[in-house]
C-alpha cells in the first residue's frame, strides 16, 4: 500500500512547537508573579508587548481588537494565551487575538473558546477571520464579547 503525502503524519508545524513553548513559558512566568494585582498588571504588559512586536496590519488590528475589548468587557483579565493575546473570566480564557503571522495565515482571527455564551440554536460561529477593524467591526466585537460574558 503506498503512502501519499496528505495522508503523512509529520507532527507539529515549527509554528505549533512554538506556541506550545509559548504557552509553558507563560505558565512558568504567571507562577512566579506575587500578588493578584501585581500578576494582573504584568499579564497586561505582556499582552501589549506581544501586540508591539506583531507586524503592522495586525499590530494595528491586535490594539484596537484590545481597546475595545478591554473597554466593552472590563470584566475580562487580559493574558498571553500560547503567545496570544487572550482575554479570561476567573482565569478561563473567553477570547483571543491570532495574528496572521503566527500561523502563517492570510488573516488574523478573533476566536472565542467553549467559556463564550455566543450559543445560538445549535450552530454558532467561534472565529471571526479579520482583515481590517472599521468602526463596523469594532461595533461587532463589542457586541460579541458583551455577549460571550453575559
Amino acid at each position: 500500500m503506498s503512502s501519499t503525502d496528505s495522508s503523512t503524519y509529520e507532527g507539529f508545524t515549527a509554528e505549533e512547537r512554538a506556541a506550545m513553548k509559548d504557552h509553558a513559558q507563560e505558565k512558568k512566568t504567571a507562577a512566579r508573579r506575587g500578588s493578584r494585582a501585581d500578576k494582573a498588571a504584568e499579564a497586561e504588559r505582556d499582552v501589549l508587548a506581544k501586540i508591539a512586536e506583531m507586524q503592522d496590519s495586525d499590530r494595528i488590528m491586535a490594539e484596537r481588537v484590545h481597546a475595545v475589548i478591554t473597554a466593552c468587557a472590563p470584566a475580562l483579565a487580559p493574558k498571553l494565551w500560547y503567545g496570544m493575546p487572550a482575554y479570561a473570566l476567573d482565569g478561563k480564557v473567553v477570547c483571543f487575538f491570532q495574528s496572521a503571522a503566527k500561523f502563517k495565515a492570510r488573516y488574523a482571527t478573533l476566536g472565542f473558546s467553549d467559556q463564550a455564551k455566543l450559543d445560538e440554536g445549535t450552530m454558532w460561529a467561534a472565529g471571526f477571520a479579520l482583515t481590517e477593524v472599521t468602526a463596523e467591526v469594532e461595533a461587532r466585537i463589542g457586541a460579541l464579547v458583551k455577549q460571550a460574558v453575559s
